[in-house]
């Protein structure tokens, strides 16, 4: 069995919800199964986070800075000192890494690449750093591509590491709209719901929904859109005007923030998960749809095709061609046209916690991971 150290470094792992968390905290299930060999290192240190969330890991092998940068940073460099492998969650550690690497030149360095917060302009200072010194998981060929793209990175230090469905996430064995969310959202038992889960902000409209409930008001009567995530002030002005303008209230539902726990039951509610976004890194959420047997489109300019397979597990659309959206959702509509069972199961098979466990052992050049409880 290897017996390497393995340090995470990440700003958040279990005190938000976003696509970034997520892969945090299943590499933190990783690195704990992995903890065997890591004797008094943490497995993770966060720096916005105060408690780890113990299915994903001990207590021991997690600290969490709650905030303090400078704790943070003091103790990541020394756990990263006697680390052989760093991995970064996130671009805004870099600077971390460029301490260690300083002091012991001979350390692996591994980051994580998302999609936005690499796609822009890095300073010159992180473009030479990572040339010179870091490999690279970037979660989609989008992302990699981007990358390679704007700031000239070598294919050689970039890997593609799609990510994976949450090791506790699970998937429903019936497909059955949920009687407490029809009463409690007062739909009807015969209507079509579509349904987006996204953070909801006014700097960042590319998620598609304003394309959606341009689409909405020439859809049938009975098709409802419930949008779900948390909104700041402006952009939910922004959209109940939309809603007014369209003459669509009473057909658009705004929930707001949506715990974990009613995430699945939304999924089932839905019959088609839409999101023709201009800007994912990849798309958790339309994984997690579709493992939930849901109908799934996504833009076809971003990551979304790689979590898609390519339209293998759902639709590809030119996220601004009104039209074109429109049809994919009507066709997804026609119940001969959704194949629950199918689509759940080859998400289950592509993107299943297992399959990215082994996925990351390959990338680290670990041959095996002491016993497994996920």
């Amino acid at each position: 069995m290897d017996s390497k150290k393995i340090l995470l470094l990440s700003l958040h792992t279990f005190s938000l919800t976003g696509g970034i968390e997520k892969v945090c905290r299943s590499v933190t299930k990783i690195l704990s199964d992995w903890s065997v060999t890591l004797k008094n290192t943490p497995a993770v240190m966060s720096m916005y986070d105060e408690k780890p969330d113990t299915r994903y890991t001990a207590n021991t092998n997690f600290k969490g800075f709650n905030g303090r940068k400078w704790s943070f940073l003091l103790h990541a460099i020394k756990a990263g000192l006697n680390a052989d492998i760093i991995i970064l969650s996130h671009i805004n550690l870099l600077s971390v890494a460029w301490i260690i690497k300083k002091l012991k030149p001979q350390k692996r360095i591994i980051l994580f690449a998302h999609g936005i917060e690499i796609w822009g302009k890095l300073s010159p200072w992180k473009t030479s750093f990572i040339k010179n010194n870091v490999e690279i998981w970037a979660v989609s060929r989008y992302t990699a591509d981007q990358i390679m793209i704007r700031h000239h990175i070598p294919k050689t230090q970039v890997s593609i590491l799609n990510n994976c469905l949450d090791p506790f996430f699970d998937p429903p064995a019936a497909f059955k709209k949920p009687k407490t969310l029809l009463e409690k959202y007062h739909l009807p038992s015969t209507s079509k719901v579509l349904f987006t889960l996204t953070r909801l902000s006014h700097s960042e409209q590319y998620k598609g929904y304003d394309q959606v409930l341009a689409t909405l008001k020439d859809l049938p009567k009975d098709v409802y859109y419930i949008l779900s995530g948390k909104a700041d002030a402006i952009e939910t002005k922004r959209i109940t005007d939309l809603i007014a303008a369209n003459h669509l209230t009473g057909r658009v539902l705004l929930t707001g923030f949506l715990p974990e726990e009613d995430v699945i039951d939304h999924f089932l509610l839905a019959d088609v998960f839409v999101m023709p976004s201009k800007g994912e890194g990849f798309g958790i959420a339309f994984i997690e749809a579709a493992a939930c047997g849901c109908n799934v489109i996504a833009g076809n300019q971003d990551g979304s095709s790689d979590a898609l397979l390519d339209g293998d597990l759902g639709t590809l659309v030119h996220p601004e061609r009104i039209a074109e959206i429109k049809s994919a959702i009507l066709s997804r509509l026609e119940p001969a046209n959704s194949n629950q069972h199918a689509i759940q199961q080859k998400c289950l098979d592509t993107f299943g916690f297992q399959r990215y466990q082994e996925n990351i052992l390959k990338l680290l050049n670990l041959s095996s991971i002491p016993s497994i409880n996920g």
